[in-house]
């Protein structure tokens, strides 16, 4: 009988020529929990196998991600999207940064070479752009997305969304009734 010894995880540089180098936010929707309060980052990976290690690897890898997938299917002829899911908070570019980093020793890229896309918009990588770019809270968020729609509400002689924005009075009377 014949005996193969299972190998698993990466070694240095083996994805080497298989990322393009860009870190896409927001461009899909979260599968674990609202868009709101959760930030999707996706890589390209130009190898099915690839993107299911690095998935993988993601995953068991940090325990602040909330999810990691790949796609089910090829984006074009042999290249997948790895979906990873983090919590949207202040700290959530700290925690891109990290992996980026990490990173290294698996791409050819440093975390200074990546590129930030958010809404077709490319820049280069840091934790400063995202926060200057990218909503960092939930509120951020919400702010940001409704204020487009209720301007097309408007436009289409709608009733407007309320965005609201918990200040300290509000808090205080949640604490109080124990919400």
């Amino acid at each position: 009988m014949f005996k193969s010894v299972l190998k698993e995880g990466f070694e240095y540089k083996d994805l080497e020529t298989l990322t393009n180098g860009h870190i896409h936010i927001d461009e899909f929707s979260a599968t674990m929990g609202t868009d709101d309060n959760t930030v999707v980052v996706s890589f390209y990976v130009r190898d099915k196998q690839a993107a299911d290690d690095l998935s993988n690897w993601f995953e068991k890898g940090y325990d602040f991600i909330i999810d990691a997938e790949t796609s089910p299917g090829e984006i074009k002829p042999n290249r997948y999207l790895v979906y990873v899911e983090f919590r949207r908070q202040t700290s959530t570019p700290y925690k891109i940064d990290q992996i980026l980093e990490d990173l290294e020793t698996l791409t050819e890229y440093n975390k200074q070479d990546w590129t930030m896309v958010y809404n077709g918009e490319k820049y280069p990588w840091s934790v400063e752009q995202y926060n200057s770019v990218v909503p960092v809270t939930p509120v951020d968020y919400r702010k940001s997305e409704e204020g487009d729609l209720n301007e097309m509400r408007i436009a289409a002689g709608l009733d407007v969304k309320a965005i609201h924005e918990k200040t300290a009075e509000i808090k205080a009377l949640q604490n109080a009734a124990g919400m």
